[in-house]
């Protein structure tokens, strides 16, 4: 960063001053919270387009040139650096003389290997693009990031924009970029001590955290691994119908679901679980086609009661998530401190209400399709449920090896259908 051109100095959100502290807190085991998204093209593409085309988006989005250190004033209050002029790193790999199997196992390792090698988070950009062409007419564009930098709802923007940039060459008709500085701007401008206080009374009388773990599970000590079950077609037909003549969300269901799969994996009528929540204030212009990290993760209390019906379960557990939406960007720390309690839960949830859809870029790619699109994220916590909407509602459950073995683990994903 020395060596680079400043352009602004920012703070971080809530979520990006805990991923910093992952990110540091050992520096040596691969880091958890390095994504990936890996687009198939078929058509002839063009490397040095698409890389200006790359360059083009980290012009565009200036949070996207960020470095973060720890400032030694202000009791080491971290911050992003915003540097001028940085290209994004760009690597052209060339499989197209391998055999079918060779050519395989060659791109599986080149992937993983991109995959485990760390961002250094004070060297910016915290991303990197590998072109990897696979035939003539085949192609496969990988994006490594640091979860950091983006989130999974900025995601199919940074794609639009790339493929609109690479159609358009230099000739780049998007709109004006809103700039995450204003969203750190909005922040800076909530009310965080009445938010505690709603946080507080939302927490109050929870005696002890909700772990399905013994706790104290040191961080980063094994990379998460993966179950992923699909809920048939018809029961996932039958959910929606239900929960919208409910007027119910189907984030409710899944929120609903866990809580009471976690009461009977804990025997407690009291359950606390993370969620992942958007983030997007409605009030910031512009916020819908912003590019950032602006999700968080925060606690989810359910209090089990039995003489309640399932229907009016499930209202009020949405109602008194409703109440807690404009104070949801409070960071976990700020959150656990009301609590008094520290660490609240060990396993989270979220609804990925923003797939990355491949018939929506058709037109855009300048002579290219997109005929796939697989994203690979995890998160530091124990386990994690990942619901993704489609005609079959898919179930991933991200566990840690060395917390859970994969037969728990498929019978909690069983219990969990059974639930629903």
């Amino acid at each position: 960063m020395s060596k680079t051109r400043l352009e602004s100095v920012l703070p971080l959100s809530p979520l990006q001053e805990g991923l910093l502290f992952h990110a540091l807190y050992d520096e040596q085991s691969p880091d958890v919270y390095v994504v990936q998204l890996a687009l198939e093209f078929e058509g002839a593409v063009g490397p040095e387009r698409l890389r200006t085309a790359a360059d083009a988006i980290l012009k565009r989005h200036a949070n996207l040139r960020a470095g973060f250190r720890q400032r030694r004033q202000q009791e080491g209050q971290p911050v992003q650096l915003i540097a001028t002029d940085v290209r994004a790193p760009w690597q052209l790999v060339d499989l197209r003389a391998h055999g079918t199997e060779a050519r395989t196992a060659s791109l599986e390792k080149a992937v993983a290997e991109e995959k485990a090698r760390r961002f250094d988070m004070a060297r910016p950009p915290l991303l990197r693009f590998t072109l990897f062409r696979l035939e003539d007419e085949r192609s496969i564009l990988l994006l490594t990031a640091h979860h950091i930098l983006l989130d999974g709802w900025s995601m199919p923007i940074v794609m639009r924009e790339l493929f609109e940039s690479y159609a358009d060459g230099d000739d780049v008709r998007l709109p004006r970029v809103t700039p995450y500085r204003d969203y750190l701007a909005w922040l800076t401008a909530r009310d965080r001590e009445a938010s505690k206080v709603v946080w507080a009374q939302a927490l109050s009388g929870l005696e002890e955290p909700c772990r399905l773990t013994l706790g104290g599970a040191q961080i980063g000590v094994a990379h998460p691994e993966k179950v992923t079950r699909m809920v048939p077609a018809e029961l996932t037909e039958l959910l929606q119908k239900r929960a919208r003549s409910s007027g119910l969300t189907m984030n409710t269901l899944v929120q609903g679901a866990w809580a009471l799969l976690l009461g009977a994996l804990t025997g407690r009528d009291d359950v606390v679980f993370g969620t992942t929540v958007s983030g997007r204030p409605p009030e910031l212009p512009g916020v819908e086609s912003m590019v950032g990290l602006f999700i968080n993760t925060v606690p989810v209390r359910v209090q089990l009661d039995s003489s309640e019906t399932l229907l009016d379960f499930l209202t009020r557990v949405q109602r008194e998530q409703s109440e807690l939406l404009d104070h949801q960007y409070l960071s976990m720390a700020d959150i656990q401190q009301t609590a008094g309690i520290g660490e609240l839960f060990d396993t989270t949830t979220v609804y990925e209400n923003y797939p990355l859809d491949v018939g929506e870029f058709a037109g855009t790619l300048g002579g290219l399709r997109l005929v796939d699109a697989k994203g690979d994220d995890a998160a530091h916590y124990p386990l994690t449920l990942a619901v993704v909407p489609g005609p079959e509602l898919q179930l991933k459950l991200g566990y840690r090896p060395d917390l859970f073995d994969q037969e728990a683990v498929d019978g909690i994903a069983s219990r969990l259908v059974a639930v629903l």
